[in-house]
């Protein structure tokens, strides 16, 4: 199966848009056709992220709702100890920790829309890439 590290960006932007590239790549963590890893780090910034009272307000998720949905994710997915430490990213050295999850969880792709994430296009053989590309590659093979 194919593994998958899933930036918060593009999280947020299948919350916000369930009909979008990003939301059919949640989906296709939900249906279990791809392997979601995850780190503690990773869901710490999810929890900040969605607690963003613009998000909230749009999304019209309370403080549980929201704990109960990253709970689920969570649940769901291969989670990585956290021990690795990458300093590949140095413009926006919090990025690393999605190339530390993928290393950790023997990730095949990071997807993202982050720019600091997607010019570097391969860490260690993990191939970096946003959900409109991923989608394309994966389609044939799933």
């Amino acid at each position: 199966m194919i593994r998958v590290v899933i930036d918060a960006n593009v999280f947020v932007s299948a919350a916000l848009k369930p009909h979008s590239k990003p939301a059919k790549i949640i989906d296709l963590v939900k249906e279990g056709k791809i392997a979601l890893v995850l780190s503690q780090a990773i869901l710490e910034e999810l929890r900040k992220v969605f607690r963003y009272p613009k998000i909230r307000k749009e999304l019209r998720l309370t403080l549980s709702e929201i704990a109960e949905t990253l709970a689920k994710i969570a649940a769901g997915a291969v989670l990585t100890p956290g021990n690795l430490k990458i300093r590949a990213v140095k413009d926006d050295p919090e990025d690393n920790r999605y190339l530390e999850c993928a290393v950790e969880g023997q990730a095949d792709y990071i997807i993202s829309g982050d720019r600091h994430l997607i010019k570097l296009k391969f860490f260690q053989e993990i191939i970096i890439i946003n959900p409109a590309a991923f989608l394309e590659v994966i389609g044939e093979k799933i």
